[in-house]
């Protein structure tokens, strides 16, 4: 006999409390409203399905449930294996880019590609440690060092290099420039900007001065020749000089001599040679000459300048010149006529008057050197290519005059320059 307390009442007790009693072969509808002597009739019934469907449901469990956690266990299986694979492709890694560092978390597999990732470029003057391609682990450092120009002028000799340093003394030391005793343009620790800057620098140098019979080395730094002698304690004065260009950049191990130089003026004045005109004249014999007017030398005045280096004298240099008096040409007149062919044919001339213009007609002078004698004033040799003997002045006035004769049938007046004319006359 059921009872409200079995179990089909427990079964139910989520079902309706409403349900139809066909089952039953009742007609009427339970609910609130049903009658009090059905409700046991109609509860037993809902118990027997109740115990039904629960049996039903408790026999199909273990494959359903099997059916629907399977996919929920392998999106659990898939998802923990996608976090594992997350996490062992993600690296931490310290970046740092002119020397700013920064810690952050990538993916990249290696050096390339992090730079690549991050938005920096790099150039050929640009380091990259370690270099672009290397692969990458967790916990490793990348650092980037961008290249700075810097137009350097060493020791007078300019050129263009490039540094990845921030100063002027990093840069030096990069460079293998010997800063100690160097002179330099700007302050070692001033900052090189990417656009980098122009920096001079003098290394310190080995220069031996020679000056008044004296060596002296020096260490300098000195941009010019004239700087490196004042340094050594060397005056120049007025005119003083040095073996190499004063302006030229000394070099290490150079050897500069100091030239002491004195310079001084003279004046000369010089002759200017005189030009010989001459015209031909039909009325004297072939080979006589008749100067009508004396040629005079002009004057010349000269400025040359006197330069003694080291106490030696120069030779002189001409400085200036002008011309003081100009010169007056000589005139001379040439004989075009043939001589005669016999002592007949000179008997017909003056040789009177000859003889009083060349010896004052007196047959035994002799000139004052010595060396013509006689009324046509012979010289020695010609007298006796002429067939005198001894001394011309010794002979008579007749034999003087016989040779005069002979002369003039060989060479016209020529012998006779100036008083030759007189024979015509």
């Amino acid at each position: 006999m059921w009872t409200p307390s079995g179990p089909l009442e427990r079964v139910g007790v989520n079902k309706p409390r409403y349900e139809t009693y066909e089952t039953y072969g009742l007609s009427e509808t339970s609910g609130p409203s049903a009658s009090p002597a059905r409700e046991p009739v109609a509860r037993a019934g809902i118990a027997g399905r109740a115990a039904r469907r629960r049996k039903a449901r408790y026999a199909e469990r273990p494959e359903s449930a099997m059916r629907r956690l399977l996919p929920q266990a392998l999106v659990v299986a898939f998802l923990a294996g996608g976090t594992a694979a997350f996490v062992a492709q993600d690296k931490a890694i310290e970046l740092s880019v002119d020397g700013e560092p920064r810690t952050l978390h990538t993916f990249a597999d290696d050096v390339s590609e992090l730079l690549a990732e991050e938005g920096v470029a790099v150039g050929a003057h640009d380091m990259v440690a370690p270099a672009p391609g290397t692969a990458l682990a967790s916990g490793d450092e990348v650092a980037v060092r961008y290249g700075r120009p810097v137009r350097l002028t060493l020791d007078g000799r300019p050129r263009e290099v490039w540094t990845t340093e921030h100063t002027v003394a990093g840069a030096l030391g990069q460079l293998g420039v010997r800063a100690e005793g160097a002179y330099l343009s700007t302050s070692r620790s001033e900052r090189i900007g990417r656009a980098g800057l122009a920096l001079d620098v003098r290394t310190e140098r080995a220069v031996t001065i020679m000056a008044d019979g004296r060596a002296r080395t020096v260490r300098t730094n000195a941009a010019t020749v004239r700087e490196a002698v004042q340094g050594a304690g060397i005056t120049l004065h007025g005119q003083d000089a040095t073996s190499v260009s004063p302006g030229s950049f000394p070099r290490d191990g150079q050897t500069v001599t100091v030239l002491r130089v004195t310079r001084t003026e003279e004046v000369r004045e010089e002759p200017i040679p005189f030009a010989v005109r001459r015209t031909t004249d039909p009325s004297l014999f072939k080979g006589t000459e008749v100067v009508d007017r004396a040629g005079q030398s002009g004057v010349r005045r000269v400025t040359y300048a006197l330069r003694t280096v080291n106490g030696v004298r120069q030779k002189p240099r001409l400085e200036t010149a002008e011309v003081v008096r100009e010169p007056s040409p000589q005139v001379v007149r040439v004989g075009t006529k043939l001589p005669p062919r016999s002592l007949a044919s000179a008997d017909g001339l003056n040789w009177h008057a000859l003889a009083v213009c060349e010896s004052g007609g007196r047959p035994h002078t002799v000139d004052r050197s010595g060396t013509y004698g006689g009324l046509y004033q012979f010289d020695t040799r010609t007298w006796r290519n002429l067939g005198g003997k001894g001394r011309p002045q010794k002979a008579s006035a007749a034999e003087q005059t016989y040779r005069a004769k002979k002369l003039y049938l060989r060479r016209g007046t020529t012998p006779w320059p100036h008083c030759g004319a007189l024979l015509h006359s």
